[in-house]
């Protein structure tokens, strides 16, 4: 029996994973948004049922909470598109979430320098 679930969660692993390189290009390529610039999706999370697929993403340039908006309010556009490339019977409905990651680790790569510059200093 494990091994059906395992499967399973591989299976929602390559969806997601499918979903994410097929979104890539689709946003790339066929989303025409001003708002939506330089956009990297970090990850993608599908419910078990795949009803639904959390989108994490981070932006290089450009505001995160424009582009959150504008994503969202194209994920029927996107999901639609989905349609078309996946061989699946659902296709997620679609939710942008922007990933702070990156931002953290920028601010934490930050804190540290100063630390160590200012140990440098005491030395």
């Amino acid at each position: 029996m494990p091994a059906k679930k395992s499967s399973a969660a591989n299976r929602s692993f390559k969806v997601a994973d499918q979903i994410q390189r097929d979104l890539t290009e689709l946003i790339a390529r066929e989303l025409k948004d001003p708002r939506v610039g330089m956009v990297t999706l970090q990850a993608v999370e599908v419910t078990p049922d795949y009803a639904h697929a959390k989108v994490f993403f981070s932006v290089l340039i450009g505001d995160p909470q424009e582009t959150q908006d504008a994503l969202n309010q194209a994920a029927g556009f996107l999901r639609n598109g989905l349609f078309k490339r996946l061989h699946i019977h659902t296709v997620p409905t679609l939710h942008f979430v922007f990933d702070r990651t990156t931002e953290r680790a920028a601010d934490m790569n930050a804190l540290i320098a100063k630390a160590v510059a200012s140990r440098a200093q005491d030395d």
